[in-house]
C-alpha cells in the first residue's frame, strides 16, 4: 500500500471522531489535506473551525467553511493534526511545514487532541526528523549557539517566513532522551518562540495506518 493511501485512509478513519455540535482545530499538512477534502461530507456537525495555518485556512474557505480565530472561542471541542515523527508514547515531533507555534497553541486549547498518521512516521525514539524551532530573527544566531552547546546542530531554514513573521532553525543530531525535558529546556532559551516537541501537550489518541488499516493508540492514563 503507498503512503498516499495510508494518509487517505487514516484521514477518512478520523472522520468518526468529529461528533455532533463539534468545534474543530484543524491542523497543517499532507495527511490533513486528505481530511479537508472529506470534511463536507459532515459539514452539519461542525458547529466552529479554526485553522493553524494560513494554507489549511486557505483550503477549508476553498470548501466552504467560514474559517474563525481560535480567540472567538472558548476551549476547542477537537484538535486533528498530523506529525512529522510519534512515539506510541504520543509524544510528537510537528513544524516541518513551519506551523508549529499555531499548531501548540491550538492542540493546547483542545479538549481532544488525535494525530493521524502513517507507519512511515512512528518512532521509537524521536529525532531523526529534525527538530523544527521557531525563533523571533533578531536571536537566531544566539539560540543557535544554545543549541550546539546542547549538542545539536542547527541548520537555518532559508528562504522561509512562518504565519508569525518568525524564522526557523531545524535541529539535527539531536539526542532527545527525555522529550519533556528538552522541550522545556529549549522553551527557556532567550529568543525561542517554540520548540516543535509535543510532549507537555502530547496527543491523546495517535491514529496509525499501516498495510493492515488503522489503529488507535491512546494515552495512558
Amino acid at each position: 500500500m503507498d503512503q498516499n493511501t495510508k494518509k487517505f485512509n487514516v484521514a477518512k478513519a478520523v472522520i468518526e471522531y468529529i461528533h455532533n455540535d463539534c468545534i474543530l482545530g484543524m491542523g497543517t499538512g499532507s495527511t490533513v489535506n486528505f481530511l479537508i477534502e472529506m470534511l463536507p461530507d459532515v459539514r452539519n456537525k461542525i458547529s466552529g473551525i479554526a485553522s493553524s495555518s494560513l494554507e489549511t485556512e486557505r483550503l477549508l474557505k476553498s470548501k466552504g467553511f467560514d474559517v474563525q480565530p481560535l480567540s472567538d472561542f472558548g476551549n476547542m471541542d477537537l484538535y486533528i493534526d498530523g506529525a512529522d515523527e510519534a512515539t506510541k508514547n504520543l509524544h510528537l515531533i510537528k513544524g516541518g511545514g513551519g506551523a508549529l507555534t499555531r499548531e501548540k497553541i491550538i492542540a493546547s486549547s483542545s479538549r481532544k487532541f488525535i494525530c493521524i498518521i502513517d507507519d512511515s512516521k512512528l518512532v521509537d525514539k524521536l529525532g531523526q526528523f529534525p527538530l523544527p524551532i521557531e525563533v523571533i530573527p533578531m536571536a537566531r544566531s544566539y539560540v543557535s549557539r544554545e543549541i550546539i552547546a546542547r549538542k545539536g546542530q542547527p541548520i537555518f531554514r532559508e528562504n522561509f517566513i512562518t504565519d508569525n513573521g518568525n524564522e526557523i532553525i531545524d535541529v539535527h543530531n539531536l539526542d532527545i532522551v527525555n522529550p519533556l525535558t528538552m522541550e522545556e529546556n529549549i522553551n527557556q532559551i532567550t529568543g525561542v518562540v517554540t520548540v516543535g516537541l509535543f510532549a507537555e501537550r502530547k496527543a491523546d489518541i495517535l491514529l496509525l495506518s499501516n498495510d493492515d488499516g488503522v489503529s488507535e493508540i491512546r494515552t495512558e492514563k
